[in-house]
């Protein structure tokens, strides 16, 4: 999807993501924004992994409200709605760059889809990406970096 296109005021494309979203600040989701989704878009999904560290997954949110133009306020990583998965940290919401030592990348996947997904509890990042192959409609990416300061 060409203009299919997910962006945060927080950090741009390929930038660093700030201290106050990782684990060395507040550890708060950043907020995010995007546009262009295809026009019957019934929900989103979310996935932020960190290909640096083996896929380790940093949050999983899903069942997003549908729409060409939307985003997530910075924080949305620890409320309630919309339902969100469980990362790596063995927790539901988000969990910030955490990396070990040098400059890890942090890739945030959208996902369009053709209807909300049925999944309960709190799903892995592998059960949502299993849904979200039956209905996808698209799918965007916003990388970014980050480096522990110690």
């Amino acid at each position: 999807m060409a203009g299919f296109v997910l962006k945060s005021p927080s950090f741009v494309e390929g930038g660093s993501i700030p201290i106050k979203h990782s684990c060395d600040g507040q550890d708060v989701s950043p907020a995010l924004e995007w546009e262009d989704a295809p026009a019957s878009t019934a929900a989103l999904a979310l996935i932020v992994d960190d290909p640096d560290a083996r896929g380790f997954i940093h949050w999983v949110v899903y069942n997003i409200a549908g729409g060409p133009t939307g985003g997530l306020p910075e924080g949305a990583g620890s409320a309630s709605a919309p339902p969100q998965g469980r990362n790596d940290f063995g927790r539901a919401g988000w969990g910030g760059p955490c990396p070990p030592g040098g400059t890890h990348h942090y890739r945030f996947t959208l996902y369009a889809l053709s209807a909300p997904l049925t999944l309960s509890d709190t799903p892995s990042a592998s059960d949502v990406r299993g849904a979200v192959a039956r209905g996808l409609l698209g799918h965007t990416t916003l990388t970014a970096t980050y480096t522990r300061k110690r």
